[in-house]
């Protein structure tokens, strides 16, 4: 990213921060037509909980999920629009808090950075809905050494 635009996110990031704008920020926009709702439909399909992470980009506290200690085979799709995400195969214990995984699925996310916390992070969110997911970080294991700490309460498990 060039260092002009750096700033620049910067400064808007920090002016949403002290300003409170920042906790009202929405998911990404999705990508299928067919996903996208009004937020009066997202309250309608969405517990509180899953309305906060995935239309508000909250964040659940960690050891919450019980998807932490999924470990049944299957796979891990959007609370809010059942894509598939990750396969139960790239998941493992990081010791977070939150569901990790080490890949995800093709075409299941989409990226964009984020600095709510000031620092760039990569923020993730589904590709299908917008919903947001959570962030990847590069301390996750081979083979990829990525980790996608993922909210709980924004996937739902599908055994099998």
């Amino acid at each position: 990213m060039p260092r002009r635009n750096l700033l620049l996110a910067l400064g808007s990031s920090l002016g949403a921060f002290f300003s409170g704008a920042a906790s009202a920020e929405a998911a990404s926009k999705a990508q299928d037509p067919a996903w996208q709702l009004g937020e009066a439909d997202w309250k309608k399909r969405l517990s509180p909980a899953a309305y906060k992470v995935l239309r508000q980009e909250g964040t659940e506290r960690p050891f919450s999920s019980p998807l932490n200690g999924e470990k049944r085979p299957g796979t891990f799709v959007c609370a809010g629009c059942a894509l598939p995400l990750f396969s139960s195969k790239a998941k493992y214990e990081s010791g977070t808090g939150w569901p990790s995984f080490w890949q995800p699925l093709p075409k299941g996310i989409a990226t964009k950075l984020d600095f709510k916390l000031i620092v760039p992070r990569t923020e993730y969110h589904c590709s299908r809905c917008g919903g947001h997911q959570g962030h990847v970080f590069d301390d996750g294991p081979k083979p990829s050494g990525k980790r996608y700490c993922n909210n709980g309460v924004a996937l739902s498990f599908k055994p099998g």
